[in-house]
């Protein structure tokens, strides 16, 4: 096997999205990472579970990183359940009360605080679930076929 499939993300947030996407997964949630919803925002992980519910993941590696984000709540309305991902030594009492709450490590994840359930548009559901699978094809195919990455918009 290829030793550069296991090799662990560089950046902090992106060892976080690994072990979110890993945990989810085990829940039978399918993800993507670095997704976005709309012009001027990018989510860390999206997830699709299994009955069709859509849930956005935001990644904090430190204080610093989640003071530095000022579009979260933007992307409240583009899911069902928002949750932060942080890891064991992040100060969750800086995190928004009425906000879900994943603990992450670059292996797992774990939900200790459910987001509240805010269920989407049947029409926004569709558009969001279009651009999961686009997103995730296109990401099998520039893998299977780096030269396509040059169509990317």
């Amino acid at each position: 096997m290829d030793s550069s499939v296991d090799a662990l993300p560089v950046m902090p947030g992106q060892r976080l999205a690994r072990g979110v996407c890993r945990g989810l997964r085990a829940m039978d949630f399918v993800t993507v990472e670095e997704l976005v919803p709309a012009p001027g925002l990018r989510v860390d992980v999206m997830a699709l579970g299994p009955r069709g519910e859509v849930w956005v993941v935001e990644c904090k590696s430190g204080r610093a990183d989640f003071a530095a984000d000022r579009k979260w709540r933007g992307y409240l309305e583009w899911c069902d359940r928002f949750f932060w991902a942080v890891d064991a030594e992040f100060p969750v009492d800086l995190l928004p009360e009425g906000t879900g709450l994943i603990l992450a490590d670059a292996f797992d994840a774990e939900i200790l605080r459910m987001g509240p359930e805010a269920p989407l548009a049947p029409a926004r559901r569709k558009v969001m679930v279009q651009k999961f699978a686009r997103h995730a094809a296109l990401r099998l195919q520039v893998m299977r076929d780096p030269g396509a990455a040059l169509g990317m918009i």
